[in-house]
């Protein structure tokens, strides 16, 4: 994946009243690196997340406000994964008055900071943002739509390229379909590029998880060579994903028991030890 992305400059002007400023920290897990973004237009801005807490990311964010002569009033974190939250420290020295904001405070992360309500409201000039609790990548993960553009900042749930990490399948879909109801324009993603349709690429998102459930259920209701019912987790693996190479086929068995774990919980399939099989009715 590294290999495809398209280069981003570690600062981009992206609209009148966002900057993204990349953390710094690019790798196979980030993409090109944790987005940050600096929002408003007035002497005092909005910074959404903090990157992981290079020295790159700090010395960016100095030059934008430089620049920009202006200051972080508040910080507000998506959710509490390091490369999100890791350079609220090299924040506060650069911006000593800086709020921090973080839905469910203690939540994954000990740093200080003021908490806020699905619904919240958070505002400067030229920026209104309102919080939506959106939990499945992370038990605390937020989303925040900018009223001024009808744009997304989908944090992790939603990225710039390819296809989003989750803790809770169940929750995470729910989120998803919350997400693609709160905006018609943008997405800004907190890994890759912008997206310019983003309310499709949040739709794109829910019918490839749908895709994926349908593909389980549809093998769990075959029989096997040998004429039984029941599979291994690989070894639906091997059939879902055997145009994949096989060195990938062991990260995609933790992707399908998302799955597996999810069709369990409506019922539709059922846990027999180490194997899983179909419920009567379960594809309906």
């Amino acid at each position: 994946m590294a290999t495809q992305l398209p280069d981003l400059p570690p600062v981009a002007r992206l609209s009148p009243r966002v900057i993204r400023i990349l953390g710094g920290n690019p790798s196979k897990y980030t993409l090109q690196g944790t987005n940050t973004y600096l929002i408003g237009t007035g002497r005092e801005r909005l910074l959404i997340d903090t990157g992981h807490g290079l020295p790159a990311w700090k010395e960016s964010v100095k030059k934008v406000l430089d620049d920009e002569k202006a200051e972080v009033s508040k910080v507000i974190l998506t959710h509490w994964h390091p490369d999100h939250v890791g350079g609220v420290t090299d924040l506060k020295a650069l911006q000593p008055h800086v709020e921090v904001l973080k839905h469910r405070p203690g939540e994954g992360w000990d740093g200080k900071a003021t908490g806020f309500d699905d619904g919240a409201e958070i505002s400067v000039e030229g920026a209104t943002l309102k919080a939506t609790y959106t939990p499945g990548h992370a038990i605390d993960h937020m989303v925040f739509r900018l009223a001024e553009e009808d744009a997304l900042f989908t944090g992790d749930n939603v990225l710039g390229h390819g296809t989003a990490v989750f803790e809770d399948l169940a929750a995470y879909m729910a989120s998803l379909k919350t997400m693609s109801t709160l905006f018609n324009g943008r997405a800004y993603p907190g890994h890759g590029e912008v997206i310019t349709e983003g309310k499709p690429k949040v739709l794109e998102y829910i019918e490839h998880r749908r895709q994926r459930e349908i593909e389980a259920l549809e093998i769990l209701g075959r029989k096997r060579e040998d004429g039984k019912q029941d599979w291994a987790s690989m070894e639906l693996v091997k059939v879902i994903y055997a145009q994949y190479p096989e060195h990938l086929h062991q990260p995609a068995e933790g992707s399908l028991l998302h799955v597996l774990r999810k069709l369990e919980g409506e019922g539709r399939v059922r846990k027999a030890g180490s194997r899983w099989e179909l419920i009567d009715g379960g594809r309906l």
